[in-house]
Parts: C-alpha cells; structure tokens; sequence
C-alpha cells in the first residue's frame, strides 16, 4: 500500500464528509449529516481511493477510465441514498430501467454532496457556480437515467446556488424539507 497516498486519500474523503456535515446540519439534516459516506472507509472502498488517489478528482473516475467500470463506485452507489443512482429500479410498463423520484431528504444531502465535492477538488477556485459547472460536464450521461422531477429540481437548485448563494439556496432547501417533498 502507498502510504502517502492512504494519508492523502484519507485526509480527502474525511474533508469531503465534515464538509457535507456541516452544510447538512445547517439545513437540518443532522443524521444524513453525520452518517454522510461513512462507506467510503470500507476497504472495498478506501483501498481502491488509496490505489487510483491523485488529489485533483474522484479515484473512482481513475479506476473507471483504467477498467471500464469502478468496483468502488458500485459498491459506493448501492448503499448511499444521496446518489441518484442508488434509486434506478426496473419498469414493467418501460421494460427497462428507470430513475425514481428521489425522497427530498436525499435530494438535499446530493446537493451538499455535490457542493462539498467541488470545494475540496477545486480549493481555492471554488466558487457557488462550481456545482453548477460540474453538473454541466457529467449532464449528457444523466439523460434518461435521473427520474425527471429530480433532475429538474437538481438544476433548479444549483442554478440558485450559482446566481443566489448559500445563503439563500440553503433556506430553500430547509423549506422545502418543512414541507417534505418537492
């Protein structure tokens, strides 16, 4: 094992989770907040961060573009209810796989999820954009995969964040988890 690459990976993913904890608790989300990605210490999850780690982007994406697909994204995917991934089912009426409207609860904690990620890829760069501007990159991928309602919630948040800010991004999502659905 790399060391210097377990410190490293380590200190990340640990800045990523106190990042969405604290976002998550000033929502009210305490609980997700404090279990946000604790998955990702797994050895079927940190040992492949440490392999493929290089500071400036996921390891999963790495290890992706290396074998075609990423053991510990699918390992990470199938037990984080705050990817949308997580909620692809079958449909009988589709024939296929589709998204399902995601619990709002769930929806706010990828919007931290998403805004903590940029900051610590970015660091300094970062800015309320940021979450928008990754979103743009990876949307032709999501297309026909995110349950609509979702996917347009998703932009319509970022979007505030990018032109409005936390502040007032961040009272929208704690009124609409008062409200319990979107």
């Amino acid at each position: 094992m790399n060391w210097e690459n377990a410190k490293h990976h380590f200190k990340t993913i640990t800045e990523h989770k106190l990042l969405v904890m604290k976002n998550c608790f000033r929502v009210g989300l305490f609980k997700q907040g404090l279990l946000h990605d604790l998955s990702k210490y797994s050895p079927a999850e940190f040992l492949t961060g440490v392999r493929y780690y290089q500071g400036t982007r996921s390891p999963n994406a790495a290890e992706r573009d290396e074998k075609g697909y990423s053991t510990a994204w699918l390992h990470h995917k199938g037990r984080n209810k705050h990817h949308f991934e997580y909620w692809i089912d079958f449909s009988k009426a589709s024939f296929g796989l589709v998204g399902c409207k995601m619990p709002v609860n769930y929806l706010v904690e990828m919007i931290m999820d998403r805004i903590a990620a940029s900051r610590v890829y970015q660091g300094k760069n970062y800015n309320d954009g940021s979450a928008w501007e990754y979103y743009q990159r990876e949307q032709p991928y999501l297309t026909g995969v995110m349950h609509p309602r979702t996917k347009e919630m998703l932009e319509y948040i970022l979007l505030m964040l990018k032109n409005q800010g936390e502040r007032k991004t961040f009272a929208y999502l704690r009124k609409l988890l008062r409200k319990g659905d979107y």
